[in-house]
């Protein structure tokens, strides 16, 4: 399947892009590759590959994060250093 002009304007408009003429030859180009290179890993025989999610058999290898409670001197003074503060919390705006 190859790729013309008429399609990369319809992808970029979809992608809300604003392409330059040159951009468009160069995409119509690069996309065209890749498609081709996608045709070939179809052609692939992959009878007998188990399905995989990943390669590494790792599993949560991040520490459990445990609530702590406040390690008191540091934690006071940085809220005695807040502009504003409610208790032992930080006051901010609304950002949303």
């Amino acid at each position: 399947m190859s790729l013309d002009i008429h399609q990369i304007e319809h992808l970029a408009n979809l992608a809300r892009l604003e392409l330059t003429a040159e951009e468009k030859e160069l995409y119509t180009a690069q996309l065209a590759g890749i498609l081709d290179y996608f045709r070939k890993l179809q052609e692939l025989d992959t009878t007998g590959v188990e399905p995989t999610g990943q390669t590494v058999k790792l599993h949560n290898v991040f520490r459990h994060d445990d609530p702590k409670e406040p390690t008191g001197d540091i934690d006071k003074k940085i809220i005695n250093n807040a502009p504003d503060k409610t208790g032992r919390h930080i006051r901010v705006k609304k950002i949303l």
